[in-house]
């Protein structure tokens, strides 16, 4: 049977480190993906109102489709500047690509922003945001180990009304291969049940890793959403590109930036199984796919049976992160 990895974090993969930098004034934060190299890349949004940077050099078609690093922030578009601060740290540090002798490195940075703007935090900065310096500051901070709840690009996130945040999860397959899970949630849906304590995730998780709670012994009544939906009116949160699910899997297996894609799509199947609705028109839903390249997959039938696999572990994953990073968060 497979189990989640020594950490239960996406750090599991080898190769990869995770830091957060957050500012309590603001109520906000940033959180870094390191890949040690660049690693192939790709990635899959599917919500109304993304707020990106750089993910059209993930396109298959396109000449990159790889990355050295990825970002998650809050701020909504003043966030994307955090990717600004790790581009130009990694670049100082030679990290990157190197097009002419003597020019700078080249970081590959994309990165994905969540609307946080409405919390109480003091988004009073002017010419000024924090973005840039908590990017850097999070790079500086990553580790195989993280803190999950609310802190870097989950500090200020909400799960439909109540408190969202980063999490993650992992999980050993066999042959030395791992599929991991980062999620910063800041969905329009709900990650809990009706009941207010079951989570939508609770067939995926393992070990108790959210709680244990067991599934409501009586049918939910789910016929209803105007009570919820009237609440997030008041609250101002159904408004196009003001809430979104941030994903990035990742796995130690040779796949190509095409086959990246493929695991990133079925990734977003975990969105859909640990929030409830999903992929909406307020959303900006995005999930990022990366591989190490470590183990092989062979070719031909095989190989792609084996991405499916991964992909269906990658939507495991990212359901039980969701789940994982409200409950840190509660």
């Amino acid at each position: 049977m497979f189990r989640p990895g020594l950490r239960n974090l996406i750090t599991d993969v080898p190769g990869l480190s995770v830091g957060h930098a957050t500012c309590e004034r603001a109520q906000s934060g940033a959180t870094v993906v390191l890949c040690q190299g660049n690693w192939p890349a790709s990635v899959d949004v599917r919500g109304g109102g993304p707020g990106t940077r750089e993910t059209d050099a993930l396109a298959p078609e396109n000449l990159v489709g790889r990355v050295h690093a990825l970002v998650l922030a809050g701020g909504s578009v003043f966030g994307l500047a955090a990717a600004d601060g790790v581009t130009t740290a990694l670049s100082a540090r030679g990290v990157g690509l190197q097009l002419r002798p003597g020019s700078p490195a080249i970081p590959i940075v994309p990165a994905a922003v969540l609307h946080d703007l409405g919390n109480d935090g003091d988004k009073a900065w002017g010419l000024d945001p924090p973005y840039r310096e908590l990017g850097i500051g999070a790079l500086d901070a990553a580790g195989a180990d993280f803190a999950l709840g609310s802190v870097g690009a989950g500090r200020g996130a909400m799960a439909g009304l109540i408190k969202g945040g980063i999490g993650s999860a992992s999980l050993e397959l066999e042959d030395g291969l791992v599929v991991g899970a980062l999620v910063a949630v800041n969905s329009i849906g709900s990650a809990v049940m009706p009941d207010g304590a079951t989570y939508w995730a609770w067939p995926f998780e393992l070990d108790a890793e959210f709680g244990g709670a067991p599934p409501p012994r009586t049918p939910l009544d789910t016929s209803d959403p105007a009570p919820e939906e009237s609440r997030l009116l008041i609250l101002g949160r159904l408004q196009p590109g003001s809430n979104t699910t941030l994903g990035v899997v990742a796995c130690s297996a040779d796949l190509s930036t095409v086959e990246c894609k493929r695991v990133a799509m079925m990734a977003q199947d975990g969105i859909a199984r640990a929030v409830r609705p999903a992929h909406t028109p307020f959303d900006g839903d995005t999930v990022f796919a990366i591989a190490n390249g470590a183990v092989g997959l062979g070719s031909g039938q095989q190989r792609s049976a084996h991405v499916a696999r991964i992909g269906s572990a990658a939507a495991d994953c990212l359901a039980r992160a969701i789940a994982r990073a409200v409950y840190h968060s509660r």
